[in-house]
């Protein structure tokens, strides 16, 4: 069995604003529904992933 792709680093805050994980970037639709994509859609959501942290926080930039 191979091991599923996430994001994860384990910081679960989602921002009240944006609605996003602080920790990853991801919906909380998307981490319900996390295990059940496919590999390429789990890959696909981790590309957008850096500019939706970057415009949750822009001073980490």
């Amino acid at each position: 069995m191979s091991a599923v792709s996430t994001p994860c680093v384990k910081i679960c805050i989602i921002d009240p604003a944006s609605r996003l994980c602080e920790g990853c970037g991801r919906t909380l639709t998307e981490i319900a529904q996390w295990s059940r994509l496919s590999e390429a859609e789990r890959l696909a959501i981790m590309a957008r992933l850096p500019e939706r942290r970057r415009r949750l926080k822009p001073w980490n930039n």
